[in-house]
Parts: structure tokens; sequence; C-alpha cells
């Protein structure tokens, strides 16, 4: 089994209907090849960790990095794996309107994704890399111009 985790810039044109869409491919595309993980979209970017089969994970990277929808996609960690740290995640996604930011529930969401940054054990450093990073995205107020 293989896992990667990268990071990308949402192009400056993406709408919560394409989020949807991505997520809607995502699910189908991922289960239906053993792919395994979580995608999170916040303040322009997206962060992904994905484990499962080597060809596959691949295969869904290179597509990802064709993606118009993806700019600056770039990978930051790869390993072969022996167990799945993410076996039945799929995207943690908040859609971030300018009404919604200062809104306890959204706040709530980002101490909800911190804590289990906290409490998580990931097993390979793809996977301590991929919370790394999620928790330095989030302590990144969004701005209104990342809307």
């Amino acid at each position: 089994m293989f896992t990667l985790t990268y990071e990308s810039q949402a192009n400056p044109t993406i709408t919560n209907e394409d989020i949807e869409n991505i997520l809607k491919t995502a699910r189908q595309f991922n289960s239906e090849n053993g792919i395994t993980g979580c995608l999170m979209y916040y303040s322009q970017r997206f962060i992904q960790i994905l484990e499962g089969p080597e060809d596959k994970v691949k295969e869904l990277y290179e597509n990802i990095k064709k993606d118009s929808r993806h700019t600056k996609v770039s990978l930051f960690s790869k390993d072969d794996i022996n167990e799945r740290n993410f076996p039945d995640w799929g995207m943690a996604y908040y859609p971030i309107d300018e009404d919604k930011m200062g809104l306890p529930e959204f706040e709530q969401f980002k101490r909800n994704l911190m804590l289990l940054a906290d409490l998580s054990r990931p097993t390979n450093v793809t996977a301590i890399l991929f919370w790394k990073k999620m928790k330095y995205l989030l302590s990144i107020p969004p701005s209104k111009h990342d809307l």
C-alpha cells in the first residue's frame, strides 16, 4: 500500500459548485479504486492525503495535477505503508462565505479539526506531515479576498 500528501492552490475562479463536483467525483473514484484519505479545502488551498494501491494513488495524483481547479500542486511526502491512517475518511470541508467567517460553528469546526489532529496517532511520516500542514493552514485566518 502507498500514501502521498500534497498541497495546491485553488483556481481563483473556483466556486462552491466546483467543490461539490470534486467531492462527487472523488467519492466515486476512491470507492471504486480502494483509495482512502482526507481532503481539506480552506482559504483557497487544498491539502490532501491519499492511501491505497500505489498505481491508483499515483494515477489520481496525476489527474489532480492536470485538473484546472488546482494550481501550484506540490507533493510534499510519499511513503510505502502497511496500514491506513484514514480508513473511512472522505473530505473535511466547510464552505467559507463572507457571512460565515465569524460564526461560532465555523470556529467550532476549526477547533474540532485541531483536536482531531492532536489526538491522531499517525503511523508514517506522510500522515504526520499532513496533520502538521493542516494545523498550520487552520491557524491562518481567512480573508475576504480568499472568498
